[in-house]
């Protein structure tokens, strides 16, 4: 009896081990995709952006053209601190024109930079603000410790020479010593804006060189990448040929890219 006790017990065991096993693979099929999804989509951005980097912002801003039908670049007003070439993502920040004495007035906007990481481009709308500094030193200084991409500014930017010192980018429409303080309230983050007449999201591309600025809507980000390397391959073949056969015109007729 006691044997066929044991039998029975081992038996048990026998069949209910395969049951855990069936359980454990389960949980394990339904993980794996999540894992592997969110990889693909970190891969996917960290590529669209090293993309972008390496293509001229002149040949985005065509790309989008001809994608979009849209103009999706800044004015000659945004104009870099230093020489800059950068791409990341936008997180965007609004400040409405507001005279108070209230200190946490502006405590959403600093938020916004501390909850930003790397490749961030912290696009900030200043109403009214050409002669307002929306940024200086301290916040740029926060920004570079975060490792963001970099920023854009459609108001004005100070402590420029500090600026400089740490290598941060930023374009702006201009160099100004004011302050937004008592004069601004924070208005939203991640939020839809209108940057130097351009409409900007949280999440689009922002690219940036000497040339000047181009969002490109997330949505069709790959797509205007692709149309922009191939631009940017054509464009780069010319050169040569112009100074082989001293005619633009020939070169124009061959690659098909002015």
């Amino acid at each position: 009896m006691k044997a066929l006790a044991y039998l029975s017990r081992g038996r048990s065991a026998f069949l209910v081990w395969p049951v855990l096993l069936a359980i454990v693979a389960s949980f394990a099929f339904f993980a794996l995709p999540r894992a592997h999804s969110q990889s693909t989509t970190t891969t996917t951005d960290a590529a669209l952006l090293d993309g972008f980097r390496h293509t001229e912002v002149a040949s985005v801003s065509d790309a989008l053209e001809k994608v979009n039908g849209l103009r999706m670049y800044m004015s000659h007003r945004m104009r870099p601190l230093f020489p800059s070439k950068f791409a990341g993502i936008a997180l965007t920040v609004k400040l409405k024109k507001e005279e108070n004495h209230d200190p946490d007035a502006l405590n959403g906007m600093l938020a916004a930079i501390d909850q930003g990481g790397p490749h961030s481009v912290y696009v900030m709308v200043v109403e009214d603000g050409a002669n307002i500094a929306g940024m200086g030193g301290l916040m740029g200084t926060a920004m570079a410790a975060r490792n963001f991409a970099g920023a854009v500014i459609d108001g004005g930017v100070r402590d420029t020479a500090y600026l400089q010192k740490i290598s941060f980018p930023v374009f702006a429409l201009g160099n100004v010593p004011s302050t937004s303080v008592s004069h601004y309230r924070f208005a939203g983050a991640n939020v839809p804006v209108v940057c130097d007449g351009v409409a900007v999201s949280a999440g689009d591309i922002v690219t940036a060189d000497a040339d000047g600025v181009v969002v490109v809507p997330r949505a069709k980000a790959a797509e205007v990448l692709a149309v922009a390397q191939e631009m940017d391959f054509k464009e780069h073949s010319m050169y040569a040929y112009i100074e082989k056969l001293k005619s633009i015109e020939e070169a124009v007729k061959k690659f098909g890219r002015l």
